[in-house]
């Protein structure tokens, strides 16, 4: 049966809707299965860190002669950050972004198939104020990162309880290959993920607040 040059054009037209519907479907399942994951990764974590964080005692002469106790991370900077395994991932703890509703655990080491459950420690540790975490920009991850109101807080807290407070001091977007720009240290915590298009890096610049 021969096709006429007509139908051709209509053809290829309804195949690539088709193809673009499924693209659509399945890029709504893999947020709904990050949210779903993320989720009770939350709800794990919870449920193991504990309240108080693990410290040493420190000998105090202007304590009265008793004792303080100093977390393990301000005696050691230069520590691993601990992590909790859960399904074959290691995580460091859980990010707070109260402005956007949004709670996530954060993965200790990044690779793709980890960004698609959870977002992921990029470079650095919240021990030396230097941390990177990267996310995909999916509804329920950093999707709304250009939402974030400078001054706004965010906070970490690692798998031994301590807890990190920051604010967001600055937004910029970066190209995929400033990679030393975006690790450099130059800030206490950076967050970032791609734009839609994926030419760039939406970049938020956080502060870390002490003295609280």
């Amino acid at each position: 049966m021969r096709v006429k040059r007509g139908s051709v054009p209509i053809i290829l037209g309804l195949l690539l809707i088709a193809a673009a519907l499924c693209v659509a479907v399945y890029n709504v399942w893999e947020n709904r299965s990050a949210a779903r994951h993320s989720e009770e990764a939350v709800s794990v974590l919870t449920g193991q860190i504990p309240e108080e964080p693990s410290a040493l005692p420190l000998e105090d002469e202007a304590a009265s002669g008793g004792e303080v106790e100093i977390p393990d991370h301000i005696l050691a900077p230069d520590m691993e950050m601990p992590v909790l395994p859960m399904d074959g991932m290691d995580y460091i703890g859980i990010l707070e972004l109260p402005a956007l509703d949004l709670t996530l655990p954060v993965i200790s080491e990044w690779s793709y198939p980890a960004l698609k459950l959870a977002p992921c420690r990029f470079s650095g540790s919240a021990y030396q104020d230097d941390m990177v975490i990267a996310a995909h920009n999916y509804r329920t991850h950093f999707s709304r990162l250009s939402e974030l109101p400078e001054g706004s807080r965010v906070t970490f807290t690692d798998t031994d309880g301590n807890h990190f407070d920051f604010e967001v001091a600055l937004k910029e977007t970066l190209p995929p290959t400033a990679v030393e720009e975006m690790t450099s240290g130059e800030w206490d915590l950076t967050l970032f993920t791609c734009t839609y298009d994926g030419r760039y890096r939406f970049t938020v610049r956080c502060e870390r607040l002490t003295g609280e």
